[in-house]
């Protein structure tokens, strides 16, 4: 089947190389001719592990190609997926939908034949069927349908959450939408991975629903971890205990510095708005939005304490700025709170990211970037663990403290324990969620 794809960020890359390694003929389309030649070169301009290997692998075969012109991607195309951005839009919360429906005229100038238009961007409960005008608008005559195939990838694994999904939702309105989705989807029906296909509301729900349900998990442990914090638990333990009980699960109840990334802040915010505007409030998400940012600004102050409450002429360094490991994505990262405010302190902060740096630069002023965490230590009095990288989880603690001014960290992904820390040489740790280790008199 020949599919295009409009848009080469995270989703619409990641989709469409996966397509492609369907066995699927896909052209992915783009207005950035930079871009697209720098695709066409091999050039991957997102970091995902195992990406650049698939998408040449799909582009030697002849099965993934890459062009700014739409004309050419829908020539035989039978579905075409919308992929583009929908950032928060200022001033009401709710998602951008500007390139979405850009795309969706687009679609409708240049489509001949029947064709599935399909929004994978995330998108509020509503809007395929205002694609769905938007196209009849602005070509009565064309023959499509629309579908609605929400993605549901993490950053970092997001190839293996595509190959094997714990499942595919599709919302469609005709059967012979059904049918051409069913196609795209049959090398994962063929093995049994779940495919749910139901009406338009529903699917473009589920997204929002899943996404603020992990969100409130993420925050309910870092709330517990506060609490923990007060009368002596460990949250490690207090997670742990919780997460063997079926009912709940183990994922996402690893206490740290707040949730970041392209979709949970996003989509709790949207779903928010969508609430408000049908009457519906959205208490729950509301709340887990303001914890958020005040775990953020907790991690502030568990680091203002290590710096016996100044940051004034401190030395800092900052290990990890990405919002998590395995990725280059920096949106709503905690670095983006936490780093300022040690800055705008007048702290000397050197930072170090496998690959923060490429994004971090613009968007972190003010600090000093270094190869590695040995050399951000380097007499420093405070190394603070933002993001559990892997080069981050087995660090030679001794050498640390041994060249720090002042050894003390902040290890905001207890990765690490107190008693790591004193067997190394640290006169003061912090984590999230457990008792400190003092400073030594």
């Amino acid at each position: 089947m020949r599919i295009a794809m409009i848009g080469t960020g995270y989703v619409g890359l990641v989709s469409g190389v996966c397509f492609s390694d369907f066995g699927h003929d896909v052209v992915c389309v783009d207005k950035d001719a930079g871009k697209v030649d720098r695709l066409k070169a091999g050039e991957v301009p997102i970091y995902e592990p195992g990406l650049d290997a698939l998408m040449a692998k799909n582009v030697e075969a002849g099965r993934l190609s890459f062009t700014t012109d739409l004309v050419e991607a829908l020539d035989g195309a039978e579905a075409v997926f919308i992929a583009v951005g929908t950032p928060t839009r200022r001033g009401d919360g709710h998602a951008d939908l500007t390139y979405v429906m850009a795309a969706a005229e687009e679609i409708a100038r240049t489509a001949t034949g029947y064709i599935v238009i399909v929004t994978k961007s995330t998108v509020p409960v509503g809007t395929n069927r205002r694609v769905k005008q938007t196209v009849h608008k602005a070509n009565p005559d064309l023959d499509f349908d629309v579908a609605s195939n929400p993605e549901f990838l993490r950053e970092g694994a997001a190839i293996d959450d595509f190959m094997r999904p714990d499942r595919v939702v599709v919302g469609v309105q005709t059967e012979r939408a059904a049918e051409v989705m069913a196609e795209i989807y049959r090398p994962l029906f063929l093995r049994e991975f779940p495919i749910i296909t139901t009406d338009l509301e529903s699917a473009e729900m589920i997204k929002y629903a899943a996404n603020a349900f992990l969100a409130t998990k993420i925050t309910f442990i870092n709330e517990i971890a506060a609490l923990c914090e007060r009368i002596g638990a460990d949250i490690k333990e207090v997670s742990k205990g919780m997460g063997l009980d079926g009912r709940i699960g183990n994922k996402f109840l690893h206490a740290g510095p707040g949730y970041g990334g392209s979709c949970f802040p996003k989509d709790t915010k949207a779903l928010a708005r969508i609430g408000q505007e049908y009457a519906v409030p959205m208490q729950i998400t509301e709340t887990v939005i303001k914890v958020n940012d005040e775990t953020k600004r907790r991690m502030i102050d568990k680091v203002l304490d290590l710096c016996d409450g100044s940051f004034n002429g401190k030395k800092i360094a900052v290990l990890g700025v990405t919002f998590k490991p395995n990725t280059d994505d920096m949106r709503d990262a905690p670095a983006l709170t936490i780093i300022p405010a040690l800055v705008g302190g007048g702290a000397k902060v050197r930072v170090t990211d496998p690959q923060g740096r490429h994004e971090g630069e613009a968007l972190l002023p003010g600090v000093t970037w270094v190869e590695d965490a040995y050399k951000a230590a380097r007499n420093c009095d405070l190394v603070v663990l933002l993001t559990e990288w892997n080069e981050f989880r087995g660090l030679d603690l001794k050498r640390i403290a041994k060249h720090m001014t002042t050894p003390r960290m902040a290890d905001l992904r207890n990765i690490y324990s107190a008693k790591d820390a004193r067997r190394a040489g640290f006169e003061a740790y912090a984590s999230v969620g457990r008792s400190p280790m003092g400073v030594e008199a």
